[in-house]
């Protein structure tokens, strides 16, 4: 079987999409579930240090795998047949087989984005080890584009063990190259440590100035992640772009959907999608940028 995905590259192609389908469904369970169990958790912690009940939790077991999926209307079971990634959505016509209830297109969407970016990671770097990294690094931040993106959150259960692999990714490759994935050591640790420090100074600067929080704890955690899977020299390609579609994101929202300016915009989507395409494309873009201005 290995042999055959590094001989064909459309068949290896087609198995991370169809292989990425299938977690996509499960990465919908995560966004979905981890935010409710980190505020379960919290409640706990404050009743333990309160030595009183903060608000009741219920007692019930709730995790990643129980209890099983359920319609939220009329609490009819998800099968395995009903379960299908894209395709079960489209045989029920986006309805609750039991209840008729409308089911959110969200869902086979983050399925369907889910295999397509891998896919496309897959495409880039070809069968090997850079290619089952970046597509590690993609499912990862699926998850945390959209927890962010709903709860103005970015879980440490993710994004810490994100950035530990990413230094320790760097042991087995001891020189950093052009037109490769991996970095070195040195890099890795720089890029760890820049990442944090930089928008910890920004977010400590900005408070300092307006006595407001600019940004939260996670996105220094965020981009930490991605300077050790990427190394420091992708830095300031990640903060730039991230900082450019994130102001015209948010011009576009006030202008045409009119969002109030002082509510807070989660930056993490931004960060994780300037992450992914620099992955890809930095190089290309650091070149271009070089030639274009010199």
């Amino acid at each position: 079987m290995i042999e055959a995905l590094q001989s064909s590259p459309l068949l290896f192609i087609g198995v991370t999409f169809a292989f990425a389908l299938l977690l996509g469904s499960f990465l919908n369970v995560v966004i979905y579930r981890l935010p409710i169990m980190m505020d379960r958790e919290w409640r706990q912690q404050c009743e333990a240090l309160a030595a009183e009940p903060a608000a009741e939790v219920p007692e019930k077991k709730f995790d990643l795998v129980t209890p099983r999926s359920r319609c939220p209307a009329c609490g009819h079971t998800i099968t395995a047949l009903e379960n299908i990634p894209v395709l079960s959505y489209l045989m029920l016509r986006g309805r609750c087989s039991n209840c008729g209830t409308k089911i959110s297109p969200r869902y086979p969407l983050v399925e369907f984005a889910t295999g397509l970016l891998s896919a496309w990671t897959a495409l880039h770097f070809g069968f090997g080890a850079e290619a089952l990294m970046a597509i590690v690094l993609t499912l990862a931040l699926v998850p945390i584009t959209l927890i962010d993106f709903d709860h103005q959150l970015i879980p440490d259960s993710i994004v810490l063990p994100l950035m530990w692999i990413g230094l320790l990714m760097s042991l087995f490759h001891p020189v950093s190259g052009a037109n490769t994935l991996f970095v070195a050591p040195a890099d890795a640790i720089i890029g760890a440590a820049a990442g944090y420090m930089s928008f910890w100074l920004v977010y400590q600067l900005f408070r300092l100035a307006t006595g407001k929080e600019g940004m939260g704890y996670g996105d220094f955690k965020l981009l930490a992640a991605l300077g050790a899977w990427l190394g420091w020299q992708a830095l300031p390609t990640i903060v730039l772009m991230s900082a450019l579609v994130g102001a015209v994101v948010g011009i576009l929202l006030i202008m045409f959907r009119g969002r109030d300016h002082r509510i807070p915009m989660p930056f993490g989507p931004f960060l994780a999608a300037a992450g992914w395409i620099t992955m890809l494309y930095g190089e290309a873009i650091r070149n271009a940028y070089v030639t274009f201005m010199f």
